[in-house]
């Protein structure tokens, strides 16, 4: 889990360097996907960023493990990470292509609200 964690984190690095190098080619011109405030520009931005944000979550975690050992139900945050570490930044780019679709957005926050309330209280019971 520890691995798995820690390559996520990295590929999510990864991501938003490539995704960042992409949207800056264009950035210089004021009409690029409508201009800075439109939606589509602002979400893309937002993709950019939850990469960056998901590969340090992913990184949080692995280091909890690390330092902690197993924490109760760490099998079952593990998956809804990755959920979120993955549906962020995939809504958020859809959702600046077809606008109805941010109402998606619960599924990747459910899942890292849920995973994250279970590393919090996992690691306030201890490491098994």
């Amino acid at each position: 889990m520890l691995q798995l964690h820690l390559t996520t984190a990295w590929i999510a690095i990864l991501t938003g360097f490539l995704s960042g190098a992409a949207i800056g080619l264009f950035f210089h011109k004021p009409t690029f996907l409508g201009g800075y405030g439109s939606w589509p520009r602002r979400l893309l931005r937002l993709a950019h960023i939850a990469c960056f944000g998901m590969a340090f979550i992913n990184l949080v975690f692995a280091m909890t493990l690390l330092a902690t050992g197993p924490i109760p139900y760490a099998d079952l945050a593990s998956p809804l990470f990755l959920i979120g570490t993955v549906g962020m930044p995939l809504i958020c780019a859809l959702a600046a292509w077809k606008k109805p679709l941010r109402n998606l957005f619960p599924i990747p926050v459910i899942a890292l609200l849920v995973a994250s309330a279970i590393a919090c209280w996992g690691v306030m019971q201890g490491a098994t």
